[in-house]
């Protein structure tokens, strides 16, 4: 049962990277991840829908709000947290994404880490900066996977020209530190900010 239920999340997962390519820049390695994660963490089953209900009612909102203006942007939802990855132009389209998010029903706090960059640092290449991101967020599942006492099924990580945000939950302040020490060591990680919360298991 557990491993038709997985293959069915990546098969959902990789659907969803073809839905508004042209629009939004979407890392199908973090979706892949999410999905087989839906399936395996601690999150109890109403968290787990309730936060994938909030995450493709975000997605849908910012695509139709912001469109081709956010470039490769990401939401993630952890127990009805939000936290929204991209790149924008204006900062006024940072805002407006972060109320878009705030205005979803169920959402709880919203870290709105979408970066502003004009359009001229824009053009080093967006295609060459996804693919790094790509491969760090990669590199990152890897060695949290390795890692000894770092419960990877409940964080969330995603990196935006080696600028990554970490995210979910962490059993201790220990685990927590530890991840970090551990996501600074990849290559090309170029800063970090912790969003992560900690909260013991009840």
């Amino acid at each position: 049962m557990r491993t038709i239920a997985i293959s069915t999340a990546l098969a959902s997962a990789l659907a969803l990277t073809t839905v508004s390519a042209l629009a939004i820049e979407l890392n199908p390695f973090s979706y892949v991840k999410g999905a087989v994660e839906a399936v395996v963490e601690d999150r109890s089953a109403g968290d787990i829908a309730k936060d994938a209900e909030i995450k493709a009612k975000i997605f849908a909102a910012i695509t139709d709000e912001l469109g081709a203006s956010m470039v490769a942007f990401n939401n993630d939802v952890y127990e009805q947290d939000v936290m929204l990855t991209g790149v924008v132009e204006d900062p006024k389209e940072k805002e407006r994404a972060g109320e878009v998010a705030r205005r979803v029903e169920g959402v709880k706090k919203v870290y709105n880490e979408v970066l502003v960059i004009p359009a001229v640092k824009q053009q080093k290449g967006t295609v060459e900066n996804f693919v790094d991101d790509t491969v760090i967020e990669t590199k990152i599942n890897a060695v949290l996977l390795d890692a000894k006492g770092v419960n990877t099924t409940n964080f969330r990580w995603r990196s935006v020209g080696g600028h990554v945000f970490l995210f979910g939950r962490a059993l201790s302040q220990e685990e927590l530190n530890k991840a970090i020490r551990v996501v600074k060591g990849v290559e090309k990680v170029t800063q970090i900010t912790n969003r992560v919360k900690v909260k013991p298991k009840s």
